[in-house]
């Protein structure tokens, strides 16, 4: 509803020119599964957590470009990669949180929802980009139609098994829910797919690098959560890792090769 209001303020014309069902696939993929997977994660894991392994993003779209897409790699790439990947272990063996079979299933659901990511991210630009692109707004649009399609089984399978009393829901509650709709939602999609036309798929998903400081930040101040070195030691390793990703472009992935993924509109 908030990208339909969106494209109405700036007059957009609602039209997919025969794309709708490649971007509501999109949105299964960049949205729909993530969502999914990062609700499950966050019945085990803390917030902090699953914000710092969000950041392996960039790191799982280095991989995905290389194995599927014919993206170079670089040494610079792989110790990335690797050094990552240290990073998440630091992160999870350190962390507050006791290893266990069901906090470790967690964090392969936060992985798989990086890779969901990743992939997505070089789908838009295949895509999109090769088949005339769209305007960011009506992608963003199209894709959230794909994404609460995939997610209303599971919407509706949780609303019998635990029904809402909806007389109960604090203000705070529907504050939360159009904020995370309307602004972490609608907004933010318009604004990731225009990066993608901008700069590529691989620099638009290191913006995911700012999560684990919001994440950490906000656990700590809203939820009660602890904040340890681990947190810092993870995130740390993590940021070193992006920085030799994203440090030597990788010509597939210049502003000039990924412009033509989404329309411009004036």
């Amino acid at each position: 509803m908030g990208l339909v209001c969106l494209a109405r303020l700036f007059r957009v014309p609602i039209r997919f020119d025969g794309k709708l069902a490649v971007t509501m696939v999109l949105g299964a993929i960049n949205s729909g599964a993530p969502f999914l997977l990062f609700s499950i994660a966050a019945s085990t894991l803390p917030a902090g957590y699953s914000a710092i392994l969000n950041a392996t993003t960039p790191l799982m779209g280095v991989l995905i470009g290389f194995m599927a897409f014919g993206e170079r790699l670089t040494t610079a790439k792989v110790a990335g990669v690797l050094v990552g990947l240290v990073g998440v272990a630091v992160l999870t063996r350190a962390g507050p949180v006791s290893s266990s079979p069901a906090a470790w299933l967690s964090i392969a659901a936060c992985l798989l929802a990086t890779a969901c990511y990743g992939l997505a991210g070089f789908l838009t630009k295949r895509w999109v980009a090769q088949q005339g692109g769209l305007d960011s707004r009506i992608l963003a649009l199209g894709s959230q139609f794909g994404a609460v399609l995939m997610l209303l089984p599971f919407a509706v399978w949780k609303g019998v098994s635990q029904p809402i009393e909806w007389t109960q829901v604090s203000a705070a509650v529907w504050f939360s829910i159009l904020t995370l709709g309307l602004l972490c939602t609608s907004l933010a999609y318009v604004l990731y797919f225009r990066l993608i036309a901008d700069l590529g798929p691989l620099k638009a998903l290191s913006v995911t690098f700012l999560i684990p400081l919001f994440g950490v930040l906000w656990g700590g101040i809203f939820l009660g959560e602890s904040v340890t070195f681990a947190h810092g030691g993870g995130a740390g390793l993590i940021g070193i890792a992006l920085w030799l990703v994203l440090r030597t472009p990788a010509a597939a992935d210049t502003p000039s090769s990924g412009a033509a993924a989404i329309k411009r509109s004036a």
